[in-house]
């Protein structure tokens, strides 16, 4: 892979749409495609009531969660029921899972707005893949024609400026640094006030990891959002969150979201484990839409999230 963001985005693999495909066919390959389980079962000429256990077992084990799995297996049971020997569970369990992972949501990012730079805030806690997915979006967007700059309001952690220093000068985008141990609201406060000085489209804001426990971290997130907020609105509020956390993702969107209003979920680290299906319960818990996924480290391992592709990734047999 090349690391050249003028030639990394210079062809259709590198739109939206053709890293969905790229990212399908990873995720396929990957031992998330909970098909292979799933099918191996559904795919017998009689199934039994231990079977449909390890077919709840399944779903439970990626995180579909328990209302959505009932929903899944009475579909399933229905269409054998109805149909009997001729009915087609494979495209049966394709169709209820895309309806369960919800093909119909809005996903489109808020970018650009009209009359000023769109601020995006990206929030976690750590570990999840924060700077990083700041990076790559940054390079997304600029690959759409963007202007974007960077805010590094992570400045507790000492490698964290440096870091998304590097994403900026491979995604070939601007970024506004503070000090070490700076107050990070003030950080994203002079990068909007550069972005609206310079006529960009989109501010994007990394911020510090932070546990969902801790009140006074959780607070100082809450600061940053309020001092913009003098400067502009914020108009996106994206929660990273490990696929490999599975049902913990949920509380921690559950406290990011009460306390700074999440617009987004990007999911991360989906390459390489079997819990994807927390999609499921996030967005019909909290009402909040999974917008991109995240495979692997590369600056092009990003891409806005479609139904359909998740849902033929995971069931590939």
């Amino acid at each position: 892979m090349t690391e050249d963001p003028a030639t990394e985005f210079g062809s259709d693999e590198q739109a939206p749409s053709g890293r969905m495909r790229r990212l399908r066919a990873r995720l396929a390959r990957s031992n998330s495609a909970i098909g292979r389980g799933l099918f191996a079962t559904l795919s017998r000429d009689r199934i039994d009531e231990q079977q449909w256990d390890e077919v709840e077992a399944t779903l439970l084990g990626a995180d579909l969660g328990v209302s959505a799995t009932e929903e899944f297996l009475q579909a399933l049971r229905t269409a054998i029921r109805v149909e009997g020997a001729q009915a087609d569970l494979a495209a049966i369990a394709h169709r209820e899972l895309v309806n369960l992972v919800d093909p119909n949501v809005n996903r489109a990012l808020s970018a650009p707005v009209t009359g000023r730079p769109a601020v995006i805030l990206v929030v976690g806690v750590n570990g999840t893949g924060k700077t990083t997915t700041t990076g790559k979006l940054a390079a997304l967007l600029a690959a759409q024609g963007m202007r974007v700059v960077l805010a590094a309001a992570d400045t507790f952690r000492a490698a964290a400026a440096e870091q998304l220093q590097t994403w900026a000068d491979r995604a070939q985008v601007s970024i506004v640094r503070g000090n070490p141990g700076q107050d990070p609201a003030s950080v994203a406060f002079d990068a909007v006030q550069q972005a609206q000085q310079d006529g960009a489209d989109v501010v994007i804001v990394d911020t510090a990891g932070r546990l969902h426990t801790k009140s006074g971290l959780m607070d100082e997130l809450d600061k940053v959002r309020r001092v913009i907020g003098k400067r502009s609105e914020v108009d996106e509020v994206l929660l990273v969150i490990d696929a490999t956390t599975g049902q913990n993702g949920l509380v921690q969107a559950r406290v990011f979201g009460e306390v700074i209003g999440v617009t987004g979920i990007v999911l991360t680290k989906l390459d390489g484990t079997a819990k994807g299906g927390i999609i499921v319960p996030i967005q019909r818990d909290l009402g909040v839409p999974v917008k991109f996924v995240g495979l692997g480290e590369g600056i092009d391992d990003l891409a806005p999230f479609d139904a359909e592709a998740f849902v033929d990734a995971v069931l590939a047999p």
